[in-house]
């Protein structure tokens, strides 16, 4: 009998390829299915892939009765599962943290570029004719090279960053929960600092922490004020790990000299005082919007639930 599973997103076809001939994938039509007919499907299905977005809460766990076995989660973050009641019910939960990496990474430079370098900016004026002004001395940004990067989260994402920073020539801070090996240390010549000594020698800052209740709102007002004036802040990991409202005021007031944000505090909205300004560089969480992360993230995900199944080891699991 195959094994029946419930996505609750309509996926690349090709996430799809590798799986056996024994499993049935059930997708939705249209972009995405919705609660009332998860909840109306799950029933019938032995497992769940499920979009990172997508709450997956108390009533579509219990709807998945004593069949669901597993909740295979695209994305690397799982704060939309309830985790613990899943825990509760036998259910084990996994996620995709490897193919996030390199494009998440990528982003997070390229919104660093695009803030030092004024390109946005630029390329909008001269889109929409605004007043823009040619000439050697005009549109001055400011390099990379340098400058000091400090990485708060040098986890696997960090640590891609601080590769391509490194072959800019950037000098790398970087603040940890725990310090790295100093083998990793050495690769990308990273000097370990405390949180205050970081906000305070940095001329960029980049954000790669999970969010959690130590991490909400980390970079607050207080935070920022500890910072370099001028410095330029990228967020690619969770909206709240910044107080938005402190960074538009940081920014009113020219202590912070532009952002780069791929997440916001309460997505899709975003705080109008961070909209119309031209140092602040926004796009709608795209951190993993490449196609060939899609797809590595589906195979990463079916390949969760058939390990499972088979009674191997999952490539990662939550719980």
């Amino acid at each position: 009998m195959k094994k029946r599973i419930l996505v609750t997103y309509k996926l690349l076809e090709e996430s799809f390829a590798e799986a056996p001939d024994n499993y049935e994938f059930i997708l939705p039509t249209t972009a995405s299915f919705t609660k009332e007919e998860i909840v109306e499907r799950l029933p019938e299905c032995d497992g769940l892939l499920s979009m990172f977005n997508f709450p997956i809460d108390k009533d579509i766990i219990d709807a998945g009765g004593s069949r669901l076995k597993i909740i295979s989660n695209f994305g690397v973050g799982f704060n939309n599962v309830d985790i613990d009641y899943a825990q509760s019910k036998g259910i084990v939960v996994t996620n995709t943290p490897d193919p996030v990496v390199e494009p998440t990474a990528e982003l997070a430079f390229a919104l660093m570029s695009a803030l030092s370098r004024r390109i946005t900016e630029c390329s909008r004026k001269l889109h929409y004719g605004d007043d823009i002004r040619w000439g050697v001395m005009e549109n001055l940004g400011t390099g990379l090279y340098n400058k000091v990067l400090g990485i708060i989260g040098m986890g696997r994402i960090g640590q891609a960053v601080a590769k391509r920073a490194v072959v800019s020539g950037m000098k790398i801070l970087y603040y940890n929960r725990h310090r790295l090996p100093e083998d990793i240390e050495k690769r990308y010549s990273a000097e370990y600092v405390s949180l205050d000594t970081l906000l305070s020698q940095s001329d960029y800052i980049s954000l790669h922490t999970p969010l959690d209740e130590s991490t909400y709102h980390l970079i607050d007002a207080e935070a920022m004020s500890k910072m370099k004036n001028g410095v330029f802040i990228v967020n690619t990991a969770r909206g709240p790990v910044v107080d938005e409202s402190a960074l538009v005021a940081s920014l009113d007031s020219g202590k912070i000299g532009g952002a780069g944000l791929d997440v916001f505090e309460k997505e899709p909205q975003i705080h109008e005082g961070l909209l119309g300004r031209d140092n602040v560089v926004v796009v709608p969480h795209i951190g993993t919007a490449t196609v060939e992360a899609r797809i590595a993230m589906g195979r990463y995900a079916v390949k969760n639930i058939t390990l499972f199944f088979d009674g191997k080891d999952v490539l990662s699991r939550v719980c």
